[in-house]
């Protein structure tokens, strides 16, 4: 850690706090990270620093994730003193709590931020921290809406900064039902194995289980509740529309409702869409079409859905089934299908056929030496945008019942104002991206 910062690091909360009087000029002040400020990109030896934003459930896999933790921050001070308990048993030794994430951003010995929150919290977070000059690993889903999605590609675009989403499906790790590396099922359909194509993904509950669409259902009959007195509410919410407190809203709950996230598809969908679109080779571009059979959905709570099928301009098709169909194949092409466990009688010698073709282009899979070598990690910025648009373009579709229709370039719906309202939802003031 560079010496210079270590006493400001330090220093009494109260002072910090006074110095986000200055922080609304974030956007034009470049804090550099220790990495820079020390003359250049760290040694390979030099552990880089983090700091985690969010200390939920999904904070503990960040814990232990490379880099030495430095900062933890939650606006529920149990859970805050929770996780500050556990990283000092991990050997994290006294980790300083924020309950305002602009003061763990503010901190010039912090080089990555890692967001951990809820998805309305994704994109002004991670914009604020590219602008202070943190590179960011950023939970999954990228962003709530598209146009969040839009914000932060610029951002950290603009700023030079290195970005990664957490999920790992594409680049390591068995893709569920398929049982088998992604990159497997790429070479199936770069190489046409099952023709040329037009090719359809099927993820259906053979492949993913369920959807988690009961666990993540909202409630439509919530009644208020007092505030906790360890929770900051007003905090919590941040962006969002000010609603009557119910512990259902907040937490482990919170993803069944439109205003903080998008159900199990939100939770789950980047997980198995950004593997599928690589497969696909749709990195560069989003579907065209989207339909959907469902129950009419809640103004506020996400309830079940049945069927959503997105199609390509070229008409590749991407079916999310929450219905039980084991028998349906997972992939298939014009020559044939390939069914759990990758099965097939479609392609003979196929085992042997993946041993000898080529694989995908090599990708930087560390994430620390991403950010040691200025260089893309392999979920990006750019790839992720596209794979977290998947699922906001069916989200919007769900909401409203309806089918739409998408210009990939302009990231617009076609001729649908209500849809289109959709892309840029309000903030509640005062923030804003």
């Amino acid at each position: 850690m560079n010496q210079s910062d270590s006493s400001a690091a330090g220093q009494p909360l109260t002072s910090r706090r006074t110095a986000l009087k200055g922080l609304a000029a974030m956007a034009t002040v470049q804090i550099l990270p220790s990495y820079i400020a020390l003359g250049g990109p760290k040694a390979p030896s030099n552990q880089l620093t983090k700091g985690i934003i969010g200390c939920g459930g999904i904070s503990r896999s960040h814990l232990g994730m490379p880099g030495k933790l430095l900062a933890l921050c939650d606006v529920d001070s149990k859970r805050l003193s929770a996780r500050q308990a556990e990283a000092k048993k991990r050997g994290d030794g006294d980790v300083e709590g924020y309950s305002d994430f602009r003061e763990l951003i503010a901190r010039k010995d912090i080089d990555i931020v890692h967001v951990a929150t809820p998805p309305h919290w994704h994109a002004i977070q991670a914009i604020a921290a590219v602008k202070a000059g943190k590179d960011v690993w950023c939970e999954k889903p990228m962003s709530r809406t598209i146009g969040e999605g839009q914000a932060m590609v610029k951002a950290v675009t603009e700023h030079e900064k290195i970005f990664r989403i957490n999920t790992w499906f594409r680049f390591q790790s068995r893709y569920y039902g398929l049982s088998r590396p992604a990159s497997e099922a790429w070479k199936v359909v770069h190489h046409k194995l099952l023709g040329d194509g037009p090719y359809t993904f099927n993820l259906g509950t053979a492949f993913v289980g369920n959807w988690k669409l009961g666990q993540w259902s909202g409630k439509t009959n919530l009644k208020e509740q007092e505030i906790p007195k360890h929770l900051d509410y007003n905090m919590w919410l941040g962006p969002a529309p000010m609603k009557p407190y119910n512990a259902h809203r907040v937490h482990g709950s919170f993803r069944g409702y439109w205003d903080y996230d998008g159900g199990g598809l939100g939770d789950m969908g980047q997980h198995y869409l950004d593997p599928c679109q690589f497969v696909l080779g749709k990195d560069n571009e989003s579907p065209v079409s989207v339909e959907v059979d469902t129950q009419k959905q809640h103004h506020d709570a996400v309830l079940p859905w049945r069927r959503i099928e997105l199609v390509y301009a070229d008409g590749t098709k991407i079916i999310l089934n929450a219905e039980n169909k084991p028998e349906e194949p997972i992939i298939t092409g014009p020559k044939g299908s390939i069914y759990r466990h990758f099965r097939t009688k479609d392609v003979p010698d196929l085992d042997k056929k993946l041993k000898e073709l080529p694989g995908p282009p090599p990708v930087i899979t560390d994430f620390h030496q991403a950010v040691r070598e200025r260089k893309k990690f392999a979920l990006n910025e750019q790839n992720g945008f596209r794979s977290s648009t998947i699922i906001n373009i069916a989200k919007v579709a769900l909401r409203l019942g309806k089918p739409l229709k998408f210009d990939s370039d302009k990231l617009q719906f076609i001729d649908d104002i209500e849809a289109n309202k959709l892309i840029n939802q309000p903030m509640r003031g005062p923030w804003k991206i």
